[in-house]
């Protein structure tokens, strides 16, 4: 393997630039304002960059530039599929595996890039021959494992359309995304193992499945630990095993660039989960775009090979999307099933990094919040293995503190030398991409995101639509990016999608966030705007947890809100009004967060169940999540409620009181 001095990524693509184009820019903040102000040369150029694949030319990179409903790349085809398959003879050639995978038990695979293609084109040939084509839906209910990175792309290469979500969900919560998409095909396994803990997930794989009459399919990833068999339901280990001619002579199937390639979930603040569909050439052409960022490959420039890629993710978040992106660009990808405190409970939070010692992982990333349970637990993260082969650090789901981030350079100047690159990132579901990065060649900013996203026209602006430098400020976006949600599914008429992005200021994305862009372009995402839970990175919205504690016949009302704490971590707080005039009591506690925990996710279960004298609502009865938050940010009652708009407004000094208790209690 050839180890040439060390070539941003982002170095190659500008002297390309300049070399191809013409190009030359004198630092950062000039090449990003030429990406989103001439969006089609800023596009066109990562496809020839990237020698993206089509059998049929584009008319025009952005024909009609309008948000929502730009199209981009209008009559080229391409497939997911196809542009991680065309990497396999250079990798193997090199003796490279496309997937590293290990358990919290200790079981570990590596799937070689030729055995990745022969397993999915198997899937893709057994769920075509159970009547599968273009535009079905195929759901899959895994943990993170090789067997949903090979289902992924056999679906892609059908032009299938794929759906995910993480088995440590309740089947409530799942069934609330996958009826809305009405799979024809469902994927599961019957028991994992998580913290130490063998849970047999049969029980939910039939209440999935009686629950769906859409699905004709049934695949089952046999783990020994179920209790109960599940009838009709296939090996999917048997569905992966052809290798034949068949298998040999099978390409992916070329699609318009807009094709649907899968659907993920982020919910809102009422009703059901929004079911958000990219499309394939969207996700290929902004998941190019990050690997610049996240300079996947430069240490071993010329050829990109010889990465080693972890992002610890459980399935349902977006994360796992972009770790398995790494496959686009040749990289091996490094997946970890299980806890990251350890197995056994044992709270063990050297677990992800002898992981990655072990398997030479040169590309860590993770939560924010796992980097400060990491530092809370005082672990000196050199007892775990050698790791000197990490040289990025990656951060996402939360911001993430500075002095988290300086507690992780000290560790890794003991191990490496020098100064560690922390590519600390923001996006989100919406987009499968960040619209913040990293770039190896800027000054670090501990705590903060170094820069805008190339492509990404984001500005911070304030309640008059002004942009503003060095304020807190809405997080908007001011010009299409390819991977924006094609629609919502079941959005008919597309009042859904409309209304969730470009409601403030039509033709612009409003994203939800708090944002602030400094002078030298460093930004810091202060929290969300609305009132969605995001905890350690997964979001969840708030009708999910109503839904769970509400159907509890000692529970009357109920509002959760979400406080960051300012080091990387949250609060979650449920008030909760108890029926017929009774306090709120432990054996009640323990009812709500049992059917959070069966329903959603422990990660769900609130930090502190609050009695409360009754739940503030609007006139049309919407609960006020977002003002009682603010409350207990810090913000003064007279700008975060409108008490002629509330429908119990003598409920909100309340509200005020609470707050300032927990603002006294935080200090």
């Amino acid at each position: 393997m050839s180890r040439d001095p060390p070539i941003s990524q982002m170095q190659l693509y500008r002297d390309w630039l300049e070399r191809e184009k013409g190009l030359r820019f004198s630092n950062y903040a000039e090449m990003w304002t030429w990406s989103t102000t001439d969006l089609a040369a800023f596009w066109r150029s990562i496809w020839d960059f990237h020698q993206i694949q089509s059998r049929t030319p584009f008319e025009a990179v952005l024909g009609d530039e309008r948000m929502p409903g730009a199209k981009w790349f209008e009559g080229a085809e391409v497939n997911y599929a196809r542009e991680v398959f065309r990497h396999i003879e250079a990798a193997d050639a090199m003796g490279l595996p496309a997937i590293v995978a290990e358990d919290e038990c200790g079981q570990v695979r590596e799937i070689a890039w030729p055995e990745l293609r022969r397993r999915a084109v198997s899937l893709a040939l057994a769920m075509r021959e159970s009547g599968v084509v273009r535009g079905d839906r195929v759901a899959a209910y895994l943990p993170n494992i090789p067997e949903a990175v090979i289902a992924l792309l056999a679906c892609a290469s059908l032009g299938a359309i794929w759906t995910i979500c993480s088995p440590d969900m309740g089947a409530p919560a799942v069934l609330d995304r996958f009826r809305q998409i009405a799979p024809k095909v469902l994927i599961a396994v019957d028991g994992v193992h998580y913290a130490g803990k063998a849970l047999d997930r049969s029980a939910a794989i039939a209440e999935l499945r009686q629950a769906l009459p859409s699905v004709e399919t049934l695949f089952v990833v046999e783990s020994g630990l179920a209790q109960t068999d599940i009838p009709g339901a296939r090996s999917l280990e048997a569905a992966l095993a052809r290798d034949d001619a068949v298998v040999a002579a099978f390409e992916p199937e070329w699609l318009p660039f807009d094709h649907p390639l899968w659907i993920l979930y982020s919910s809102g603040t009422t009703g059901l989960p929004k079911a958000i569909v990219h499309g394939h050439g969207g996700v290929i052409v902004t998941t190019h775009v990050g690997r610049l960022h996240f300079d996947l490959g430069a240490s071993y420039a010329p050829n990109t090979f010889g990465e080693r890629f972890h992002w610890y993710s459980a399935t349902g978040w977006v994360m796992w999307n972009q770790q398995v992106g790494g496959l686009l660009f040749g990289t091996t990808i490094c997946l970890f099933d299980g806890a990251p405190s350890g197995s056994k409970g044992s709270h063990d939070w050297g677990t992800l990094w002898a992981f990655a010692a072990r398997h030479r992982v040169t590309w860590f990333g993770a939560g924010a919040a796992f980097y400060s349970a990491c530092r809370k637990a005082e672990i000196r993260i050199s007892d775990h293995g050698d790791l000197s082969a990490i040289r990025s650090l990656g951060t996402t789901g939360s911001p993430l503190p500075a002095e988290v981030q300086s507690w992780g350079s000290a560790q890794f100047a003991a191990i490496k030398g020098g100064e560690m690159w922390w590519c600390n990132i923001s996006g989100g579901t919406d987009v499968a991409a960040a619209f913040f990065a990293g770039h190896r060649e800027l000054p670090p900013h501990p705590g903060k995101l170094q820069c805008r996203h190339l492509g990404a026209a984001v500005e911070a602006w304030d309640d008059a639509g002004k942009p503003l430098v060095g304020q807190v400020g809405e997080l908007v976006v001011t010009r299409p990016f390819p991977s924006m949600p094609l629609y919502f599914w079941g959005d008919e008429d597309g009042s859904r999608y409309r209304s969730s992005y470009f409601k403030a200021w039509p033709g612009i994305w409003r994203h939800g966030d708090w944002l602030q862009i400094d002078a030298d372009g460093a930004c810091t995402i202060t929290g969300r705007s609305d009132a969605t839970i995001n905890r350690h990175g997964l979001r969840m919205g708030t009708a999910d947890i109503y839904a769970a504690v509400e159907h509890l016949g000692d529970v009357a009302d109920s509002l959760v809100i979400d406080i960051e704490d300012g080091q990387g971590d949250s609060k979650l707080l449920m008030f909760v009004v108890p029926s017929d005039g009774r306090a709120l009591d432990s054996d009640m506690e323990a009812a709500m967060s049992s059917a959070i925990r069966r329903a959603l996710s422990p990660r769900f279960v609130p930090d502190r169940f609050i009695n409360a004298p009754g739940i503030p609502r609007t006139l049309s009865g919407k609960k006020q999540e977002l003002p009682i938050k603010r409350l207990f940010q810090g913000w003064p009652i007279a700008k975060v409620v409108n008490l002629d708009a509330i429908a119990n407004p003598e409920i909100i000094p309340w509200y005020s009181a609470r707050a300032k208790d927990w603002l006294e209690g935080a200090r």
